[in-house]
């Protein structure tokens, strides 16, 4: 028979015997220094002073240890809270692979609640049979209490990139998921409804939603409802990807019955994409000027080596210098940002990139196809 114990219980048990060890070497250690002020005849004031001095000393010791231990408890407590809570936000919010399907993807956050890396904002990107499909949201509020309107989207967003064939069919999941969410909500906040669906739920709750499509021939296909529209980065510009006004955002208004994608263009190899939330423009430095955020990738891409193709890691990783340097580390809301540069070539393989300087040149004459 195989017995099985509660890992809780386990650890208790594995901490016993080190806590009885400590206890009864401690108490021992103070019976001793009892017994011996007790015992010791008084002959002179140097020997009083000698058991004074010994006896304030193990009891200054046996303060001292109980003290650490008391602060080594919930000291390990919060380290295992935090790794606990470290491995839900991966999980949430997974870390992006360095490249799918011939793109090569980079992605920052910063979440105003301390200590967290997941707030209000949301991204994801997955390779499905009708193309790459990218999603990034802002769900309104920020911070830890948003954490369960962005698992509501990311969740259906996973399953839908995969199962709708059309890109509105996609849209239509995420808005369903997120109603579902808002009712679930107005019965928490009115448990004296009984049970009934709420006429109203929620209407102050939105998230708004940005939905693209990178097909095989590299043709962007958007939906957009509320959130700032993407920049085309290349040739030293950042140029904003707009196609229409954009749709309201999930949970405001229901979704209208043409929801029919927008055709933003194709994207070249070696351009790429910079997705964003709202809370790169928005934030302010000390004088409450607003972040250049077009400006800042303006500057990042005037230092591209000419001929060279935009690295999403290295974009991502200078705004988000920046924002931290204009805000002073102070951001009033969370920030999302992702990159991602078409590394197809013009027939959707892989692009072949310029290989770094240290590579040797054995290794890049392998990587070429060979001419006759």
């Amino acid at each position: 028979m195989i017995r099985t114990r509660a890992v809780g219980d386990t650890r208790a048990i594995a901490h016993v015997p080190r806590r009885v060890v400590e206890c009864v070497v401690l108490g021992l250690w103070l019976a001793l220094a009892v017994l011996w002020e007790l015992t010791c005849p008084l002959d002179d004031e140097g020997d009083g002073l000698v058991r004074r001095t010994v006896t304030c000393a193990a009891f200054l010791m046996a303060v001292g240890y109980l003290l650490t231990g008391v602060r080594r408890g919930p000291a390990r407590e919060l380290r295992e809270a935090r790794a606990v809570a470290r491995a839900t936000q991966d999980v949430l919010l997974r870390p992006l692979p360095p490249s799918i399907d011939g793109l090569t993807l980079a992605a920052r956050r910063l979440s105003v609640s301390q200590g967290a890396d997941v707030g209000g904002d949301l991204y994801e990107a997955v390779a499905t049979p009708y193309g790459v499909r990218i999603v990034i949201g802002d769900v309104r509020g920020h911070g830890l209490p948003a954490i369960g309107a962005v698992a509501a989207v990311l969740g259906s967003f996973r399953e839908a990139a995969y199962d709708e064939a059309a890109l509105d069919g996609v849209l239509r999941r995420l808005d369903r998921a997120y109603q579902r969410r808002l009712r679930d909500l107005a019965r928490q906040e009115h448990p004296a409804g009984g049970g009934r669906e709420p006429e109203n739920p929620a209407a102050e709750e939105f998230v708004t939603v940005l939905l693209l499509e990178i097909g095989a021939d590299s043709d962007v296909r958007a939906l957009n409802c509320g959130h700032p529209w993407p920049f085309r980065l290349g040739q030293g510009a950042a140029v904003p990807l707009t196609a229409g006004e954009p749709l309201p955002p999930l949970g405001a208004f229901p979704l209208p019955d043409d929801l029919a994608p927008h055709l933003c263009g194709r994207l070249p190899p070696g351009e790429a994409l910079f997705l964003h939330t709202d809370g790169a423009e928005d934030a302010r430095d000390a004088a409450g000027r607003f972040f250049g955020l077009q400006d800042a990738l303006v500057r990042t891409l005037s230092g591209q080596p000419p001929g060279v193709p935009v690295s999403p890691a290295h974009v991502a990783r200078q705004v988000h210098t920046a924002l931290l340097r204009h805000t002073g580390g102070r951001i009033t809301d969370d920030v999302a940002l992702l990159v991602l540069r078409n590394d197809r070539g013009a027939r959707g393989d892989r692009a072949r990139v310029p290989a770094q300087s240290g590579e040797p040149a054995l290794r890049r004459a392998r990587s070429e196809p060979s001419r006759r």
